[in-house]
């Protein structure tokens, strides 16, 4: 595994007075798998990782990497199936006392206050109630949500919930503060604006925790953060591609040569040509992994969006550099990604060192009519664990009809439950263009769309 380091810079940061270097966290050999119909089903494999007081470390890779079990590893809600995780060099044995956690979705308990929410860990810890509503008080102002101690959740905005899951986590005072992309159900306006005040809190030594690890998808917001980026793969596991050390002083300043150089960098490695290295087209390809419902995560994709970028791929001669489609698109890269993830899982295009590329079932969908596009997208999608999965459980039920919670339950064993709702938000749209099932929101109930599906010739 290489470590790459950016030119230091000519002056440093000041950095938080923790920052002494020790061990809090490390893992040695981690692996999970889940049992399934087919066997094991590998998420992480070998995994060694030490994270250190004063550091901030971001876990960078797309859907299915393993980001989020690596991180639920670390605060022992999920034991390994092998390898080691430590706190403090002592092996956990349960929840690790050491860290805290905020989530995507914010998970507040909407009939409590600001203030019973942030007092919630303190009170599972048996703090007595005068000291915790201290010390909750004290954090509620620390992260710029004083005056909205008695306000409900359904009163606030998203930014605000936000404030109170970081306001919860750091009242415990944690070692090490675990992040799973708390921005990324926020406005940008808003998650640029907490960001920056994090970094601020961070850097001026205010920050009750030593360390910080923080999963994204999002490449800028790892290189704006973090010290160090570790870039985990997905086929056939999760493990660690490459770590970037980011020496970079704060605030760190999106238009230096040095920043942006990281940035190509880190997203070379991550679509399949790290630096300074030969195309991948000049290379053997390796033999691709049995695709499961662990190794295999939808990409937040909708079938317009993937359907708009194949047709403009089409207009390109088939083939464009993604760098050139997002300036042509006036995206973000990461915001491009789950796209181009999606044609690429479907078989619908290939990315070749930073170049996408339709492949001849691509480029018939791009020119196609809608019938005929929906009948090569479904027999695209059948090559796809989730939906494969639904259309096939649907077709053994009695009445062609299943619950939600019946996938639900099946899609845990592999994914959090923030993820499940996205694995299912996405098979269910794409299963729908296909017209291989229709789902009833209402019922929350799949049903099986045997006729139209029989009448197109196609079988799972």
């Amino acid at each position: 595994m290489a470590s790459r380091t950016a030119p230091a810079p000519a002056s440093t940061a000041s950095r938080p007075p923790v920052a002494d270097g020790e061990v809090l966290l490390a893992t040695t050999g981690l692996t999970k798998t889940y049992a399934g119909a087919d066997g094991e089903l590998p998420v992480l494999g070998g995994i060694d990782l030490d994270i250190k007081a004063g550091e901030i470390v971001a876990l960078l890779g797309k859907s299915g990497s393993g980001k989020s079990t690596l991180l639920r590893c670390l605060a022992g809600l999920i034991p390994p199936s092998s390898g080691t995780v430590t706190y403090r060099g002592q092996a956990l044995r349960g929840a690790n006392p050491g860290t805290a956690m905020v989530f995507q979705t914010f998970a507040l308990l909407p009939w409590l206050t600001v203030q019973q929410n942030v007092e919630l860990g303190l009170e599972a810890q048996g703090t007595p109630l005068k000291e915790r509503a201290d010390a909750a008080v004290q954090a509620i102002d620390l992260i710029g949500l004083d005056g909205f101690e008695s306000a409900y959740p359904k009163e606030l905005s998203g930014g605000m919930r936000q404030r109170v899951g970081f306001a919860r986590a750091l009242v415990t005072e944690p070692d090490v503060l675990l992040m799973d992309e708390p921005f990324s159900a926020l406005d940008v306006l808003t998650a640029e604006n907490l960001r920056g005040e994090l970094m601020e809190l961070w850097d001026s030594g205010q920050f009750p925790t030593r360390a910080v690890v923080l999963v994204t998808h999002n490449i800028e917001e790892a290189v704006l953060m973090a010290d160090r980026v570790i870039v985990l793969g997905s086929r056939p596991y999760g493990a660690i591609r490459e770590t970037f050390d980011i020496p970079l002083p704060r605030p760190r300043d999106r238009q230096a040569k040095d920043f942006e150089q990281l940035i190509d960098a880190i997203y070379q490695t991550m679509t399949g040509r790290a630096k300074d290295t030969p195309r991948l087209a000049d290379r053997a390809e390796p033999e691709p992994a049995r695709r499961t419902l662990a190794n295999t995560a939808l990409p937040a994709a909708s079938v317009d969006g993937l359907s708009g970028l194949a047709e403009i791929l089409a207009q390109h001669a088939n083939r464009c550099g993604i760098a050139d489609l997002a300036d042509e698109l006036s995206l973000e890269i990461d915001d491009l990604m789950p796209l181009v993830d999606a044609l690429d899982l479907l078989g619908l295009a290939v990315v070749r060192g930073g170049e996408m590329l339709l492949t001849p079932r691509g480029s018939s969908f791009a020119a196609a009519d809608v019938q005929l596009s929906k009948t090569l997208f479904a027999q695209a999608a059948l090559e796809i664990p989730v939906v494969k999965l639904i259309v096939t459980s649907l077709r053994r039920a009695a009445d062609g009809t299943l619950r939600a919670g019946f996938f639900r339950d099946l899609l845990a064993h592999h994914y959090t439950s923030e993820q499940v709702t996205r694995q299912l938000e996405t098979a269910t749209d794409w299963g729908r263009y296909a017209e291989l099932y229709s789902y009833d929101s209402a019922s929350e109930e799949y049903r099986l769309d045997e006729p139209d599906e029989t009448a197109r010739g196609i079988t799972a």
